[in-house]
Protein backbone atom coordinates (compact mmCIF):
# COMPACT_ATOMS: atom_id res chain seq x y z
CA UNK A 1 0.00 0.00 0.00
CA UNK A 2 1.00 3.63 -0.50
CA UNK A 3 0.20 6.59 1.76
CA UNK A 4 0.09 10.20 0.64
CA UNK A 5 1.49 12.02 3.66
CA UNK A 6 0.68 15.52 2.38
CA UNK A 7 -2.15 16.70 0.14
CA UNK A 8 -4.81 19.42 0.07
CA UNK A 9 -8.15 17.74 -0.50
CA UNK A 10 -10.08 20.87 0.44
CA UNK A 11 -8.55 22.89 -2.42
CA UNK A 12 -11.05 23.62 -5.23
CA UNK A 13 -9.18 21.56 -7.83
CA UNK A 14 -9.57 18.38 -5.76
CA UNK A 15 -12.86 19.23 -4.10
CA UNK A 16 -14.63 19.63 -7.44
CA UNK A 17 -14.70 15.88 -8.13
CA UNK A 18 -13.62 14.28 -4.89
CA UNK A 19 -15.33 10.99 -5.73
CA UNK A 20 -13.01 10.53 -8.71
CA UNK A 21 -10.00 11.55 -6.63
CA UNK A 22 -10.83 8.93 -4.02
CA UNK A 23 -11.53 6.34 -6.72
CA UNK A 24 -8.08 6.87 -8.25
CA UNK A 25 -6.54 6.45 -4.82
CA UNK A 26 -8.22 3.07 -4.47
CA UNK A 27 -7.27 1.90 -7.95
CA UNK A 28 -3.62 2.85 -7.36
CA UNK A 29 -3.44 1.18 -3.94
CA UNK A 30 -3.13 4.50 -2.12
CA UNK A 31 -4.83 3.42 1.06
CA UNK A 32 -4.55 6.52 3.27
CA UNK A 33 -3.85 10.25 3.07
CA UNK A 34 -3.15 13.23 5.28
CA UNK A 35 -4.89 16.41 4.13
CA UNK A 36 -3.21 19.58 5.31
CA UNK A 37 -4.52 22.76 6.89
CA UNK A 38 -3.27 26.10 5.52
CA UNK A 39 -5.56 28.76 7.06
CA UNK A 40 -7.80 29.27 10.07
CA UNK A 41 -10.80 29.95 7.84
CA UNK A 42 -10.47 26.76 5.81
CA UNK A 43 -9.60 24.45 8.69
CA UNK A 44 -13.27 23.36 9.19
CA UNK A 45 -13.40 22.21 5.55
CA UNK A 46 -10.11 20.33 5.96
CA UNK A 47 -11.40 18.61 9.07
CA UNK A 48 -14.70 17.78 7.36
CA UNK A 49 -12.89 15.82 4.64
CA UNK A 50 -11.15 13.76 7.30
CA UNK A 51 -14.34 13.24 9.26
CA UNK A 52 -16.12 11.96 6.15
CA UNK A 53 -13.45 9.38 5.24
CA UNK A 54 -12.09 6.73 7.59
CA UNK A 55 -8.79 6.51 5.69
CA UNK A 56 -8.03 10.25 5.72
CA UNK A 57 -6.66 12.38 8.55
CA UNK A 58 -5.84 16.06 8.76
CA UNK A 59 -3.55 18.62 10.36
CA UNK A 60 -4.21 21.91 12.14
CA UNK A 61 -2.22 25.00 11.29
CA UNK A 62 -1.55 28.08 9.18
CA UNK A 63 0.85 28.03 6.22
CA UNK A 64 3.83 30.39 6.54
CA UNK A 65 2.91 32.16 3.28
CA UNK A 66 -0.60 33.09 4.46
CA UNK A 67 -0.83 36.73 5.50
CA UNK A 68 -3.78 37.54 7.73
CA UNK A 69 -5.60 40.81 8.33
CA UNK A 70 -7.54 39.90 11.45
CA UNK A 71 -5.31 37.93 13.83
CA UNK A 72 -2.65 35.30 14.10
CA UNK A 73 -3.55 31.84 15.37
CA UNK A 74 -2.84 31.79 19.08
CA UNK A 75 -1.37 28.86 20.94
CA UNK A 76 -4.76 28.29 22.53
CA UNK A 77 -6.52 28.25 19.15
CA UNK A 78 -4.06 25.76 17.70
CA UNK A 79 -4.44 23.50 20.71
CA UNK A 80 -8.23 23.65 20.40
CA UNK A 81 -8.00 22.77 16.70
CA UNK A 82 -5.67 19.87 17.47
CA UNK A 83 -8.02 18.46 20.09
CA UNK A 84 -9.90 16.24 17.65
CA UNK A 85 -9.42 12.54 16.86
CA UNK A 86 -8.93 13.15 13.14
CA UNK A 87 -6.24 15.79 13.67
CA UNK A 88 -2.89 13.98 13.80
CA UNK A 89 -0.38 16.80 13.16
CA UNK A 90 0.35 20.51 13.56
CA UNK A 91 1.00 22.48 10.38
CA UNK A 92 1.84 23.01 7.80
CA UNK A 93 4.12 25.52 9.37
CA UNK A 94 7.67 26.73 8.87
CA UNK A 95 9.27 29.56 6.92
CA UNK A 96 9.00 30.68 3.30
CA UNK A 97 11.18 33.56 2.09
CA UNK A 98 10.56 32.96 -1.62
CA UNK A 99 7.78 35.48 -2.27
CA UNK A 100 7.59 37.71 0.77
CA UNK A 101 10.12 40.44 1.62
CA UNK A 102 11.48 41.21 5.06
CA UNK A 103 10.53 42.08 7.71
CA UNK A 104 9.16 38.59 8.35
CA UNK A 105 9.24 38.57 12.12
CA UNK A 106 5.54 37.67 12.10
CA UNK A 107 6.32 34.53 10.09
CA UNK A 108 9.08 33.43 12.44
CA UNK A 109 6.87 34.03 15.48
CA UNK A 110 4.04 32.03 13.87
CA UNK A 111 6.46 29.15 13.40
CA UNK A 112 7.48 29.30 17.05
CA UNK A 113 3.85 29.21 18.18
CA UNK A 114 3.19 26.15 16.02
CA UNK A 115 6.18 24.34 17.49
CA UNK A 116 4.89 25.09 20.99
CA UNK A 117 1.46 23.79 20.02
CA UNK A 118 2.99 20.56 18.73
CA UNK A 119 4.93 20.04 21.94
CA UNK A 120 1.88 20.69 24.12
CA UNK A 121 -0.54 18.61 22.03
CA UNK A 122 1.86 15.72 21.54
CA UNK A 123 1.24 15.80 17.80
CA UNK A 124 4.11 16.07 15.29
CA UNK A 125 4.96 19.01 13.06
CA UNK A 126 4.57 19.27 9.29
CA UNK A 127 7.29 21.73 8.28
CA UNK A 128 7.55 23.74 5.07
CA UNK A 129 10.82 25.53 4.31
CA UNK A 130 11.65 27.48 1.17
CA UNK A 131 14.68 29.74 0.75
CA UNK A 132 14.88 29.69 4.54
CA UNK A 133 16.56 26.51 5.73
CA UNK A 134 19.10 28.19 8.03
CA UNK A 135 16.43 30.08 9.98
CA UNK A 136 14.10 27.07 9.90
CA UNK A 137 16.70 24.83 11.52
CA UNK A 138 17.73 27.53 13.98
CA UNK A 139 14.19 28.08 15.23
CA UNK A 140 13.58 24.33 15.40
CA UNK A 141 16.59 24.04 17.70
CA UNK A 142 15.71 27.09 19.79
CA UNK A 143 12.14 25.92 20.35
CA UNK A 144 13.01 22.28 20.99
CA UNK A 145 11.14 20.93 17.96
CA UNK A 146 12.85 17.57 18.48
CA UNK A 147 10.52 17.01 21.41
CA UNK A 148 7.55 16.97 19.02
CA UNK A 149 9.25 15.46 15.97
CA UNK A 150 7.67 15.65 12.58
CA UNK A 151 8.38 15.76 8.88
CA UNK A 152 10.17 18.10 6.49
CA UNK A 153 7.55 18.05 3.79
CA UNK A 154 8.19 18.35 0.03
CA UNK A 155 11.90 18.22 0.71
CA UNK A 156 14.13 20.02 -1.82
CA UNK A 157 17.16 20.92 0.28
CA UNK A 158 20.70 19.54 0.42
CA UNK A 159 21.91 16.51 2.34
CA UNK A 160 23.22 18.57 5.27
CA UNK A 161 19.76 20.03 5.87
CA UNK A 162 18.24 16.55 5.82
CA UNK A 163 20.89 15.34 8.26
CA UNK A 164 20.23 18.23 10.64
CA UNK A 165 16.48 17.60 10.53
CA UNK A 166 16.86 13.88 11.12
CA UNK A 167 19.06 14.64 14.13
CA UNK A 168 16.04 16.45 15.55
CA UNK A 169 13.75 13.45 15.14
CA UNK A 170 12.28 14.50 11.79
CA UNK A 171 11.38 12.46 8.73
CA UNK A 172 12.14 13.54 5.16
CA UNK A 173 9.26 13.52 2.68
CA UNK A 174 9.72 13.41 -1.09
CA UNK A 175 7.15 14.74 -3.54
CA UNK A 176 6.82 14.54 -7.31
CA UNK A 177 9.75 16.95 -7.61
CA UNK A 178 12.11 14.01 -7.14
CA UNK A 179 10.89 12.59 -10.46
CA UNK A 180 11.76 15.75 -12.43
CA UNK A 181 14.73 15.39 -14.79
CA UNK A 182 16.43 18.54 -13.50
CA UNK A 183 16.22 17.48 -9.83
CA UNK A 184 19.62 15.79 -9.92
CA UNK A 185 20.80 16.90 -6.48
CA UNK A 186 17.51 15.89 -4.87
CA UNK A 187 17.72 12.45 -6.47
CA UNK A 188 21.09 11.98 -4.75
CA UNK A 189 19.53 12.86 -1.41
CA UNK A 190 16.70 10.38 -2.05
CA UNK A 191 19.30 7.67 -2.59
CA UNK A 192 20.93 8.22 0.79
CA UNK A 193 18.10 8.98 3.23
CA UNK A 194 17.54 5.89 5.41
CA UNK A 195 14.30 4.19 4.44
CA UNK A 196 13.22 4.26 8.07
CA UNK A 197 13.25 8.10 7.95
CA UNK A 198 11.41 8.55 4.64
CA UNK A 199 7.87 9.52 3.69
CA UNK A 200 6.27 10.14 0.29
CA UNK A 201 3.68 12.72 -0.70
CA UNK A 202 2.03 14.54 -3.57
CA UNK A 203 1.42 18.06 -2.17
CA UNK A 204 -1.51 17.84 -4.58
CA UNK A 205 -3.01 19.56 -6.44
CA UNK A 206 0.52 20.80 -7.17
CA UNK A 207 3.76 19.23 -8.39
CA UNK A 208 2.45 16.25 -10.33
CA UNK A 209 5.17 13.63 -10.82
CA UNK A 210 6.39 12.39 -14.15
CA UNK A 211 4.65 11.30 -16.35
CA UNK A 212 1.90 13.77 -15.30
CA UNK A 213 4.06 16.88 -14.87
CA UNK A 214 2.13 20.02 -15.74
CA UNK A 215 -1.23 18.42 -14.99
CA UNK A 216 -3.30 18.56 -11.82
CA UNK A 217 -1.76 16.36 -9.16
CA UNK A 218 -3.77 14.11 -6.86
CA UNK A 219 -3.12 11.57 -4.10
CA UNK A 220 -3.45 8.61 -6.43
CA UNK A 221 -0.22 9.68 -8.12
CA UNK A 222 1.94 9.18 -5.02
CA UNK A 223 2.78 5.68 -6.20
CA UNK A 224 4.84 7.25 -9.00
CA UNK A 225 6.99 8.98 -6.39
CA UNK A 226 7.55 5.62 -4.70
CA UNK A 227 8.36 3.94 -8.01
CA UNK A 228 10.97 6.56 -8.88
CA UNK A 229 12.63 6.34 -5.47
CA UNK A 230 12.75 2.56 -5.79
CA UNK A 231 14.40 2.91 -9.18
CA UNK A 232 16.95 5.38 -7.82
CA UNK A 233 17.84 3.08 -4.93
CA UNK A 234 17.77 -0.17 -6.90
CA UNK A 235 15.14 -1.75 -4.67
CA UNK A 236 11.56 -2.90 -5.17
CA UNK A 237 8.68 -0.46 -5.05
CA UNK A 238 7.09 -2.79 -2.49
CA UNK A 239 10.00 -2.11 -0.15
CA UNK A 240 9.52 1.65 -0.48
CA UNK A 241 5.77 1.31 -0.02
CA UNK A 242 6.12 -0.85 3.08
CA UNK A 243 8.73 1.38 4.72
CA UNK A 244 7.01 4.70 4.05
CA UNK A 245 3.63 3.37 5.16
CA UNK A 246 5.10 2.01 8.40
CA UNK A 247 6.86 5.33 8.95
CA UNK A 248 3.60 7.22 8.47
CA UNK A 249 1.86 5.35 11.26
CA UNK A 250 4.90 5.55 13.51
CA UNK A 251 5.16 9.32 13.12
CA UNK A 252 1.46 10.14 13.09
CA UNK A 253 0.66 7.88 16.00
CA UNK A 254 -2.85 9.28 16.41
CA UNK A 255 -3.75 7.89 13.01
CA UNK A 256 -5.10 4.36 13.19
CA UNK A 257 -4.80 2.02 10.21
CA UNK A 258 -8.13 1.07 8.66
Amino acid sequence: MFIDSHCHLDFPELEADRASVLALMRSNAVTHALTISTTLNTFPAVRAVAEANANIWCSAGVHPDEQVDDHEASLEELLAMADHPKVVAIGETGLDYYRLPEPLDWQRERFRVHIRAAKQSGKPLVIHTRNSHADTLRIMREEGAAEAGGVMHCFTEAQDVADAAMEMNFYISFSGIVTFKNAKDLKEVAKTIPLERMLIETDSPYLAPAPFRGKMNQPGYVKHVAEHIAELRGISVEEVAHATSANFFKLFSYAKAT
